[in-house]
């Protein structure tokens, strides 16, 4: 018995020595993007350094949102179950991201004479008949409960199935940012190719729906 309790103790020693290491890391590789566009304002960004800080932090945001949805994956590949822990990091980084981006769409475009003069009607107009506005818009709306529900607390009120449930809100999210990404291509020169991203969208929710189909099969034999 003394010798479990101590084998216990030196895995709950390894775990935290390792989210220890691996945290600040996270959080370093995370803001890494952030540091690189505001070293970048020093420098030329070309003849239009708005739209390339919009491109900017909206492709970041796609990635993050990403790497989000890879995590579960690379624990059902790895066994590494920790990874766990540095998803809701990610996924709150992509918001920030996103936020950055809307917040960069709206001084941008619509406090062109001033922050007395918000063009709200202008906002409206976008928010309504342009179709990759609307998905980036979507997909910026619903990442809001996914932030603000983030934090153990919430998982305590909410349940852990009705949480779950929730954050499935991410699917959506990611399919509306990469629809945003690829109507976007027709209508501004955007860095990426959307299909790549669109095809990594469908790896990672395709393999989460054959995983689902599976195991109920296999309950149910």
């Amino acid at each position: 018995m003394r010798n479990e309790g101590l084998g216990t103790r030196d895995q709950l020693n390894s775990t935290q020595w390792r989210r220890r290491v691996f945290k600040p890391v996270v959080w370093l590789l995370c803001l890494a993007p952030l540091a690189y566009l505001i070293y970048s304002l020093s420098l030329d960004l070309g003849a239009n350094p708005i739209e390339t800080v919009t491109n900017f932090t909206g492709i970041w945001t796609l990635r993050f949102i990403m790497v989000t949805l890879a995590v579960t994956p690379l624990r059902w590949l790895t066994g590494i179950n920790q990874l766990v822990n540095y998803r809701r990091l990610v996924g709150l980084f992509a918001f920030f991201y996103a936020a950055l981006h809307f917040i960069v769409y709206i001084v941008t475009t619509f406090f062109i004479e001033g922050f007395s003069n918000f063009d709200a009607p202008g906002l409206v107009a976008d928010l309504t008949t342009r179709p990759y506005i609307i998905a980036g818009f979507t997909a910026f709306v619903l990442m809001v409960p996914l932030a603000l529900t983030s934090t153990t607390g919430w998982i305590r009120r909410l349940g852990g199935k009705n949480w779950n449930l929730l954050h499935r809100l991410i699917y959506i999210t990611a399919m509306a940012a990469v629809l945003h990404y690829y109507w976007k291509v027709s209508v501004k020169l955007v860095p990426v190719n959307p299909r790549n991203y669109g095809i990594l969208v469908a790896i990672l929710l395709g393999w989460r729906l054959w995983r689902s189909v599976a195991r109920r099969r296999a309950s149910e034999a």
